[in-house]
């Protein structure tokens, strides 16, 4: 940094034309002016002003270096603009990494609202199932879904995700209706591969008894999306959701059961990097999705919104 501000002081003596003039406009002493270029001809290992009594003129090593450095000292002067700039509003490229049903489903529908707010703003969105490191791939934030989130990144808490146990009625009227846990390994269960304990199911029963159950079944997918589709074929029961099938149980298209134990809780979160010097850009985005999930999420909603 001392390089840097003695290069500074030495364009703005070729710009002044005299160290007093220099040490003007830099609102220092003269003799401070002279001991910095001297110090940077030191580095250097060069002369760059030759100096007399009545006149100031470069050297031809003064002449290439100052041509140089001083476009180097406008481009940081116009990227320090820029920067502080970002910082006023937001504004530049937003690179938000989303899992892909719940982006789908709930952040692709809010873009055009958030872009249409913040019209200098464009919006790169990654749909990925799978844990991305967020600073070394370059995103500004990311929305997870998990029970805890990663602890070297800030978390801003969404929502819950409530899941819940469903089947199309179509299904249950073949098969029956599961009354407790155990009940599952009579069904037929379909599987989120990348969900947490996909093949063990956690209960709380109604009396505060933990119960696990060892789940099976024909099909596992690793995409949400195709898991309803599933379900809304009556092909079998689902741990899912509630993002996922809020809508589906409201209509009627599926049906919740063993609904007096509790099942997998975990929450929504948007993930950055770090809050000092927070840009507008990520705190837009996140104040915006927390006004427009809330808690508890417009999708637990009994009634359509």
């Amino acid at each position: 940094m001392d390089d840097l501000n003695d290069v500074a002081v030495f364009v703005a003596v070729v710009d002044a034309g005299s160290f007093t003039r220099a040490a003007e406009r830099l609102k220092v002493s003269r003799p401070v002016v002279s001991k910095q270029v001297s110090r940077l001809e030191e580095s250097l290992g060069v002369r760059l002003l030759n100096r007399t009594t009545r006149r100031l003129s470069l050297t031809e090593a003064g002449r290439i270096f100052h041509a140089q450095t001083s476009r180097g000292l406008e481009d940081i002067a116009e990227a320090r603009a820029e920067v502080s700039r970002l910082q006023e509003q937001p504004r530049g490229v937003l690179r938000i990494n989303v899992p892909m049903s719940f982006g789908i489903l709930h952040i692709a529908p809010l873009l055009p609202a958030f872009m249409q707010q913040y019209p200098e703003l464009t919006v790169e969105m990654d749909l990925n199932d799978r844990k991305l490191d967020v600073i070394e791939e370059g995103f500004d934030a990311s929305v997870r879904i998990s029970d805890l989130p990663d602890s070297t990144l800030v978390a801003r808490r969404l929502a819950p995700c409530r899941h819940v146990i469903v089947a199309a009625p179509a299904y249950l009227e073949r098969h029956g209706i599961p009354d407790r846990p155990e009940d599952l390994l009579e069904h037929e269960v379909l599987s989120y591969s990348l969900q947490q304990s996909a093949q063990a199911w956690h209960f709380l029963e109604p009396g505060g008894q933990p119960t696990q159950v060892a789940v099976a079944g024909r099909l596992q997918v690793n995409n949400s999306l195709a898991l309803r589709e599933a379900l809304l074929a009556g092909m079998g029961i689902a741990r899912t959701p509630t993002f996922l099938v809020g809508d589906d149980l409201r209509q009627g298209r599926l049906t919740t059961v063993l609904d007096a134990c509790r099942s997998l809780e975990v929450s929504i979160y948007i993930v950055y990097p770090q809050r000092r010097y927070l840009s507008p850009k990520v705190r837009a985005f996140a104040d915006f999705l927390v006004a427009k999930i809330k808690d508890p999420p417009y999708w637990d909603q009994l009634s359509p919104q």
